[in-house]
Protein backbone atom coordinates (compact mmCIF):
# COMPACT_ATOMS: atom_id res chain seq x y z
CA UNK A 1 0.00 0.00 0.00
CA UNK A 2 1.50 3.56 -0.86
CA UNK A 3 1.89 5.92 2.06
CA UNK A 4 -0.71 8.69 2.28
CA UNK A 5 1.54 12.16 2.14
CA UNK A 6 -0.40 14.70 0.66
CA UNK A 7 -4.41 15.53 -0.32
CA UNK A 8 -3.46 13.98 -4.03
CA UNK A 9 -2.25 10.61 -2.44
CA UNK A 10 -5.52 10.24 0.05
CA UNK A 11 -8.55 10.65 -2.56
CA UNK A 12 -6.72 8.58 -4.72
CA UNK A 13 -6.32 5.66 -1.61
CA UNK A 14 -10.09 6.41 -1.16
CA UNK A 15 -11.13 6.32 -4.67
CA UNK A 16 -9.27 2.82 -5.31
CA UNK A 17 -9.38 0.87 -2.24
CA UNK A 18 -13.16 1.96 -1.13
CA UNK A 19 -16.04 -0.10 -3.18
CA UNK A 20 -19.97 -0.58 -3.19
CA UNK A 21 -22.66 1.07 -2.59
CA UNK A 22 -22.27 2.09 0.69
CA UNK A 23 -18.75 3.19 2.48
CA UNK A 24 -17.93 2.40 6.21
CA UNK A 25 -15.80 4.85 8.21
CA UNK A 26 -13.71 1.76 8.52
CA UNK A 27 -13.07 1.30 5.03
CA UNK A 28 -11.48 5.19 4.54
CA UNK A 29 -9.53 4.40 7.45
CA UNK A 30 -7.94 0.94 6.43
CA UNK A 31 -7.74 2.81 3.17
CA UNK A 32 -5.67 5.87 4.38
CA UNK A 33 -3.83 3.80 6.94
CA UNK A 34 -4.90 3.15 10.21
CA UNK A 35 -1.40 3.29 12.30
CA UNK A 36 -0.74 7.25 11.60
CA UNK A 37 -2.92 10.13 12.94
CA UNK A 38 -1.77 12.21 10.04
CA UNK A 39 -3.42 10.53 7.35
CA UNK A 40 -6.70 10.04 9.47
CA UNK A 41 -7.00 13.72 10.64
CA UNK A 42 -6.48 14.82 6.72
CA UNK A 43 -9.60 12.15 6.00
CA UNK A 44 -11.67 13.55 8.66
CA UNK A 45 -11.53 17.22 7.50
CA UNK A 46 -12.21 15.76 3.87
CA UNK A 47 -15.10 14.17 4.80
CA UNK A 48 -16.00 17.40 7.32
CA UNK A 49 -15.73 19.54 3.96
CA UNK A 50 -17.06 17.15 1.43
CA UNK A 51 -20.72 15.85 0.19
CA UNK A 52 -20.87 12.93 2.94
CA UNK A 53 -21.71 15.81 5.36
CA UNK A 54 -25.73 15.86 3.34
CA UNK A 55 -26.40 13.47 6.46
CA UNK A 56 -28.13 14.79 8.92
CA UNK A 57 -26.08 14.80 12.23
CA UNK A 58 -22.61 13.24 10.27
CA UNK A 59 -20.78 16.97 10.80
CA UNK A 60 -21.18 15.98 14.43
CA UNK A 61 -19.87 12.74 14.14
CA UNK A 62 -16.99 13.60 12.24
CA UNK A 63 -16.73 16.07 15.16
CA UNK A 64 -16.73 13.88 17.56
CA UNK A 65 -14.51 11.30 15.99
CA UNK A 66 -11.69 14.32 15.47
CA UNK A 67 -12.28 14.56 19.27
CA UNK A 68 -11.81 10.82 19.90
CA UNK A 69 -8.39 11.09 17.91
CA UNK A 70 -6.80 14.08 18.81
CA UNK A 71 -7.34 13.05 22.43
CA UNK A 72 -5.05 9.79 21.82
CA UNK A 73 -2.78 12.37 20.53
CA UNK A 74 -2.90 14.14 23.89
CA UNK A 75 -2.44 11.49 25.77
CA UNK A 76 0.56 9.88 23.43
CA UNK A 77 -1.39 6.86 22.51
CA UNK A 78 1.17 5.15 19.51
CA UNK A 79 -1.84 4.02 17.44
CA UNK A 80 -5.27 5.38 16.89
CA UNK A 81 -8.36 3.51 18.13
CA UNK A 82 -12.04 3.89 17.71
CA UNK A 83 -15.09 2.13 18.75
CA UNK A 84 -16.52 -0.57 16.58
CA UNK A 85 -19.87 1.77 16.64
CA UNK A 86 -17.80 4.47 14.94
CA UNK A 87 -16.40 2.12 12.56
CA UNK A 88 -19.37 0.29 11.20
CA UNK A 89 -21.15 3.98 10.07
CA UNK A 90 -21.45 4.12 6.42
CA UNK A 91 -21.58 6.71 3.92
CA UNK A 92 -22.72 6.83 0.82
CA UNK A 93 -20.36 5.69 -1.73
CA UNK A 94 -21.32 8.30 -4.40
CA UNK A 95 -21.33 11.14 -2.32
CA UNK A 96 -17.67 10.66 -1.32
CA UNK A 97 -16.94 10.37 -5.17
CA UNK A 98 -18.82 13.30 -5.58
CA UNK A 99 -16.25 14.53 -2.78
CA UNK A 100 -13.39 13.88 -4.79
CA UNK A 101 -14.68 14.96 -8.15
CA UNK A 102 -14.92 18.76 -6.31
CA UNK A 103 -11.66 18.51 -5.06
CA UNK A 104 -9.56 17.44 -7.50
CA UNK A 105 -9.20 20.51 -9.49
CA UNK A 106 -7.73 21.96 -6.35
CA UNK A 107 -5.50 18.97 -5.64
CA UNK A 108 -1.87 19.25 -7.19
CA UNK A 109 -2.22 23.07 -6.25
CA UNK A 110 -2.11 22.34 -2.92
CA UNK A 111 -0.02 19.61 -3.08
CA UNK A 112 2.30 21.91 -4.64
CA UNK A 113 2.85 23.71 -1.93
CA UNK A 114 3.70 21.27 0.00
CA UNK A 115 7.32 20.18 1.91
CA UNK A 116 9.03 19.26 4.84
CA UNK A 117 9.41 22.77 6.50
CA UNK A 118 9.95 23.55 10.32
CA UNK A 119 9.35 19.92 10.61
CA UNK A 120 9.67 20.09 14.10
CA UNK A 121 6.32 21.68 15.18
CA UNK A 122 4.91 18.40 13.76
CA UNK A 123 6.38 16.38 16.87
CA UNK A 124 6.24 16.24 20.65
CA UNK A 125 5.56 18.28 22.52
CA UNK A 126 4.35 20.70 19.73
CA UNK A 127 1.96 17.96 18.33
CA UNK A 128 0.20 17.34 21.47
CA UNK A 129 -0.30 21.34 21.02
CA UNK A 130 -2.32 20.44 17.60
CA UNK A 131 -3.86 18.01 19.29
CA UNK A 132 -5.26 20.90 21.86
CA UNK A 133 -6.30 22.65 18.65
CA UNK A 134 -7.76 20.00 16.78
CA UNK A 135 -10.14 19.79 19.78
CA UNK A 136 -10.98 23.05 20.14
CA UNK A 137 -11.88 22.91 16.53
CA UNK A 138 -13.93 20.25 17.10
CA UNK A 139 -15.47 21.36 19.89
CA UNK A 140 -16.82 24.52 17.78
CA UNK A 141 -18.13 22.72 15.15
CA UNK A 142 -21.04 21.50 17.49
CA UNK A 143 -22.54 24.98 17.85
CA UNK A 144 -21.45 25.87 14.42
CA UNK A 145 -23.51 22.93 13.07
CA UNK A 146 -26.41 24.50 13.91
CA UNK A 147 -26.28 27.00 10.78
CA UNK A 148 -25.41 26.60 7.26
CA UNK A 149 -21.94 26.29 6.27
CA UNK A 150 -20.69 26.82 10.45
CA UNK A 151 -18.36 23.86 10.41
CA UNK A 152 -16.94 24.87 7.52
CA UNK A 153 -13.80 27.07 8.88
CA UNK A 154 -12.95 24.50 11.67
CA UNK A 155 -13.38 21.65 9.25
CA UNK A 156 -10.81 23.50 7.25
CA UNK A 157 -8.72 23.61 10.59
CA UNK A 158 -8.38 19.85 10.79
CA UNK A 159 -7.87 19.47 7.10
CA UNK A 160 -5.01 21.66 7.33
CA UNK A 161 -3.55 19.90 10.22
CA UNK A 162 -4.06 16.56 9.15
CA UNK A 163 -1.88 17.92 6.21
CA UNK A 164 0.46 19.12 7.48
CA UNK A 165 1.35 16.54 10.01
CA UNK A 166 1.22 14.04 7.22
CA UNK A 167 3.52 16.15 4.81
CA UNK A 168 5.80 17.39 8.04
CA UNK A 169 5.16 20.86 7.04
CA UNK A 170 5.16 23.75 10.03
CA UNK A 171 3.95 26.52 7.59
CA UNK A 172 0.55 24.67 6.93
CA UNK A 173 0.50 24.34 10.95
CA UNK A 174 0.56 27.68 11.28
CA UNK A 175 -1.91 28.40 8.31
CA UNK A 176 -4.10 25.92 10.26
CA UNK A 177 -3.89 27.92 13.54
CA UNK A 178 -5.13 31.31 11.36
CA UNK A 179 -8.35 29.27 10.70
CA UNK A 180 -9.29 27.87 13.97
CA UNK A 181 -9.00 31.78 14.62
CA UNK A 182 -11.75 32.40 12.35
CA UNK A 183 -13.62 29.75 13.53
CA UNK A 184 -13.68 31.35 16.88
CA UNK A 185 -14.59 34.63 15.66
CA UNK A 186 -17.19 32.88 13.99
CA UNK A 187 -18.21 31.18 17.12
CA UNK A 188 -18.44 34.78 19.32
CA UNK A 189 -20.31 36.06 16.89
CA UNK A 190 -23.06 33.61 16.59
CA UNK A 191 -23.09 33.57 20.62
CA UNK A 192 -23.53 37.35 20.21
CA UNK A 193 -26.09 37.34 17.64
CA UNK A 194 -28.22 34.86 19.70
CA UNK A 195 -27.76 35.68 23.01
CA UNK A 196 -26.50 39.90 22.79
Amino acid sequence: MARVNNLGTLLRSLEDRTSGDKVSVEAMLNAVGRRSYGPILLLLGFIALSPLTIIPGANWLVALIILLMAGQILFGKKYPWLPSRVLNFEFPRSALIQGIEIADPYVCQIDRFLRPRFAILTEPPFVQLVALVCIGAALVTFPLGLIPFGPVLPSLTVLLFGLALTARDGVILMLAGAALCGSLWMMIHLWARLFG
